[in-house]
This record gives structure tokens, C-alpha cells and sequence, in this order.
């Protein structure tokens, strides 16, 4: 089962979206889903703009 994303304009923190990573990836040798493998682009390309965001406004 794939995590409910927030709510639009909602920001979720690194540690929220990687333990959601981490979620998926139950046992080591699992192998996702198709759903879960574009549900993991999606945390990646969230956790990303969240790492951009802190180096934005760190500068």
C-alpha cells in the first residue's frame, strides 16, 4: 500500500519522506510494483525539491 501524498501546498520533511522510501522496501529483497515504482520517483522527486529548498534558503 502506496502513502497518502499531503495535501496540496503541504511540505513534508526529509525524514517523513525517507522513512516513507524506507517503506517501501519492506525486506531486503523486495521487488516493487510498478505502482510502487512510480510511488518511489514520486518521493524522490519530492525529497529532492525539499533538499533544493534548504539550500535556498540556507544561502
Amino acid at each position: 500500500m502506496s502513502p497518502t501524498p499531503p495535501p496540496e501546498g503541504v511540505v513534508r520533511s526529509a525524514e517523513e519522506l525517507n522513512a516513507a522510501i524506507r517503506s517501501l522496501f519492506a525486506h531486503r529483497d523486495a521487488r516493487l510494483t510498478d505502482e510502487q515504482r512510480e510511488e518511489y520517483r514520486r518521493l524522490l522527486a519530492e525529497l529532492e525539491q525539499v533538499k533544493q529548498a534548504g539550500m535556498t534558503t540556507a544561502a
